[in-house]
């Protein structure tokens, strides 16, 4: 269906635009007189008009040499500024420049054979190993396609400057020499075809390879305004420049401050932003240390002091705060009371979002107490115990503590109190073995059947464990030696408010669950094995942007209940998240759809179906509402949202919310909420942008205040000035003066290459919003989390700005 007049006149209006400019650009930049530049003008337009005509095409020829000629005298410009518009070729300083040889020499020794380089290797010895293809283009072109196989080291160093030279003339005749096979100094739309290829499959662009041929038209649409069929070095180096002018047109520019780093207020900064964190944590280690003071003189006055000295006082004293912390330990992850407790008054002095760590922390305690409870009974208590003799046991110990006859070890290992013991600590071994990091992200690979002791599942069934290791818990517990009396076997009061909170917490979500039917609107399955799930809103679920909920798939698991951000605004009438597989279970589901799912993948990898054909489709249960980090987005009025990946799903919530807020406004006569919102989406993946694409053309199209602002970065794609991504760059400029389009996202916004200058955005974020409350939200992997956070507190010694940050891993 083709597109609508107006819209093909705007978009021709556009690509119009760009060449007048672009012509305008060319003549400013290699003409020498205005009557030149004039001449020059009136010849293009003759030739323009005649394009195609035999008779006319001498003249287009004429207008061409001319410009050409233009061009060759306009060579007083000043490199270094030339030079800074890009096509490096190597990734190292010029003032590193006699380093990076050294290490190029090296590398030469080592992978030389019989004092010659192959032409496989060449790449590899530039330290441009992860771009080969690119590497031997460019050997081709350096040795002007003479067909050589192999060079020595001379002929290695005269490669290295003619790639290394600072000069932009010199790098930009290298790229030409790739660009033009045959070298007659002219590039052909076949040409630029090839180049783009190898370009796209360099960045990992496989959309762009794949449309290589149409943006190889559009090139030559732009450049061969005399339709002669071919393009020039002077011409490609135009476009080269010009590129960052339209670019900068739909890519706001940020402004950097460079204030200097104050370290005064370095203690206070640190107070202010964690008195939080510093008040619980002292208050729960001040608790443990008065529990374990308190038993440890309360027995030191005992008979049992008499006999096993120091060690069962500090055995008394950890089995203290071990009642302690095996209670506290089930409140954080009781989601439903935190997420109540988020809108009560103790918000104000709990960190609610540290829920987690603090869980992990409890158990770091709980380890340090187990070893010091049962260490000391197995290896001090016990062994004082039976080998005291039997005279002194019976004028010391009495008959209800351990019996008339001196025990033995062996009847001491045998009793209740350390059977149980012992069950326990082989229980919760296994359990905080299999929930580190490296067994519940897979990260140790075990030969099978090994293997199924790491992922989320092994992690997930071996936490519930600890239901075992309560009940043996409260065995253990009122079984003691040397406690008779039952108000002094507190174990039982430790746990009953905790465990019955948590216990209710499961009951709630089970029932709550059946209550919150689902129905599948619309499946989706995009690239980077992402699946999207639309789902219809049960009429009493209520939450906000950026919380997130439960689902379980019963096909898979009738126990099962996995965390994803909801990715639908709460004014929305539909449920949405988006799950990327990253762990067993969501391979699992994943596969279940795609069998369900009949349709084949289309050219762009996207599979979708809707409603109409849910035969077949899996059962999900929800439950829900649970508060997170991202919900008190609203507390401030500048935000700074950065998602790596599929870390973005919180913010596209919030995204949609403050859009729908901006039009309910505009529609009342309002007044533009004061909320500025700036996005940035980090992936590494050009796939990726299928996710949201949608949401951001929307953002992009009916955010016409600049409320929001919005910045897609690829990784895989080689940084701005690169010369693997020079003719992206390039494209990227083209297709968006024609179509409106950014040709790697496929959305309206424009896609930055490699990795934000994370320190420049927060110093253009200071030097815009002075004085400020900037809320800095983060999802994604917990390497850049440390990097955000350490910014956010070197920026709030400034002054001008003050960032508070969120965090939320996955």
């Amino acid at each position: 269906m083709s597109a609508p007049a107006s819209i093909r006149e705007g978009s021709l209006s556009k690509l119009q635009h760009f060449s007048v400019e672009l012509q305008a650009e060319l003549v400013r930049r290699f003409s020498w007189s205005h009557n030149h530049a004039s001449s020059i003008s009136m010849t293009s337009a003759v030739a323009q008009t005649s394009a195609g005509a035999d008779n006319n095409y001498a003249l287009a020829l004429e207008g061409r040499a001319q410009r050409r000629q233009l061009a060759r005298l306009n060579q007083n410009r000043s490199g270094a500024q030339r030079a800074l518009r890009g096509l490096r070729f190597i990734s190292t300083k010029t003032q590193d420049a006699v380093d990076a040889w050294d290490q190029v020499h090296s590398n030469f020794d080592v992978l030389a054979r019989d004092g010659f380089l192959d032409r496989t290797d060449f790449a590899r010895c530039i330290e441009m190993e992860d771009s080969k293809d690119f590497g031997l283009e460019m050997f081709d072109a350096l040795s002007h396609r003479r067909g050589l196989d192999k060079i020595n080291r001379d002929e290695l160093h005269d490669f290295w400057l003619q790639i290394a030279d600072e000069s932009f003339d010199s790098r930009l005749q290298v790229f030409f020499q790739m660009v033009d096979k045959n070298e007659d100094g002219r590039v052909t739309e076949d040409e630029i075809k090839e180049i783009i290829m190898l370009s796209a499959s360099t960045n990992k662009l496989r959309r762009v390879k794949e449309q290589a041929e149409e943006y190889a038209a559009l090139v030559m649409e732009v450049l061969d305004q005399e339709k002669i069929g071919y393009i020039e070095l002077w011409q490609l180096e135009a476009m080269l420049v010009q590129q960052g002018t339209f670019l900068d047109q739909f890519s706001p520019a940020l402004n950097y401050s460079t204030q200097a780093l104050s370290r005064q207020k370095l203690l206070i900064d640190v107070l202010q932003r964690n008195w939080r964190r510093i008040f619980v944590l002292s208050l729960w280690f001040i608790t443990m240390i008065w529990l374990f003071t308190w038993k440890f003189y309360q027995y030191k006055s005992k008979d049992a002091f008499k006999v096993m000295g120091y060690c069962v006082l500090t055995a008394k004293g950890a089995a203290e705060t071990l009642k302690f912390n095996m209670a506290l330990i089930l409140l954080p992850v009781c989601r439903s009371t935190i997420t109540w407790l988020r809108s009560t008054i103790l918000a104000y002095v709990i960190p609610f979002d540290d829920n987690i760590n603090f869980h992990k922390t409890i158990a770091a305690a709980i380890v340090i107490g187990i070893i010091l409870h049962a260490g000391s009974h197995l290896t001090c208590d016990f062994p004082r115990l039976s080998n005291l003799p039997q005279k002194k046991y019976a004028t010391i110990l009495t008959k209800l503590d351990f019996g008339v006859d001196k025990p033995s070890y062996t009847r001491l290992i045998k009793g209740i109190e350390a059977q149980t013991g012992i069950a326990m600590v082989v229980l919760m071994a296994v359990a905080f073995t299999l929930a580190t990091r490296w067994f519940r992200r897979s990260l140790i690979k075990l030969p099978k059947p090994f293997d199924r002791f790491t992922g989320f599942n092994a992690f997930w069934y071996s936490h519930h464990l600890f239901v075992a290791v309560y009940i043996l818990f409260i065995v253990h517990g009122t079984f003691l030696y040397m406690a008779h009396k039952w108000y002094l076997k507190t174990t039982w009061m430790y746990l009953a408010v905790p465990v019955l909170v948590y216990a209710g917490e499961r009951a709630l979500r089970f029932f709550r669950s059946a209550s919150h039917l689902v129905r599948l609107l619309e499946v989706a399955i995009y690239p980077g094995n992402v699946l999207m799930l639309k789902m219809s809103k049960p009429p009493r679920f209520k939450y906000k942007s950026g919380q997130y909920l439960l689902i379980q798939c019963p096909t898979l698991s009738r126990f099962q209940w996995h965390p994803y951000s909801i990715t639908s605004a709460p004014g929305d009438d539909y449920l949405s998240v988006h799950i990327r597989q990253l762990g067993d279970w969501t391979q699992d589901l994943m596969r279940v759809f795609s069998q369900a799912i009949p349709m084949a993948g289309n050219s762009t990898g996207i599979r979708r179906v809707d409603e109409t054909t849910q035969e077949g489709w899996p059962k999900l249960l929800i439950d829900g509402p649970y508060g997170a980090p991202a919900q008190d987005y609203r507390k401030y009025d500048v935000l700074l949202l950065v998602g790596m990946g599929i870390g973005a799903t919180p913010f596209i919530s919030i995204l949609k919310d403050l859009l729908n807020n901006i039009i309910k406004m505009e529609e009342a006569a309002d007044s533009i909420s004061d909320v500025t919102a700036y996005f940035y989406w980090v992936t590494r993946e050009q796939g990726s942008f299928d996710w949201f694409k949608g949401v951001i053309d929307e953002v992009d199209a009916l955010d016409q205040k600049g409320v929001i602002e919005m910045h897609n970065y690829l990784t895989s794609v080689y940084e701005e000035g690169d010369a693997r991504s020079a003719l992206i760059s390039m494209l990227q400029a083209l297709n968006h003066a024609k179509n409106g389009v950014d040709i790697v996202s496929g959305t309206r916004v424009r896609t930055h290459f490699g990795r934000p200058k994370w320190k420049k955005v927060f110093s253009m974020m200071c030097s815009k919003h002075i004085g400020a409350r900037i809320g800095v939200f983060y999802c994604g992997a917990p390497v850049l989390a440390k990097e955000l956070n350490k910014l956010c507190n070197e920026f709030n010694q400034k002054g001008p700005a003050k960032f508070e940050f969120h965090k939320e891993h996955f």
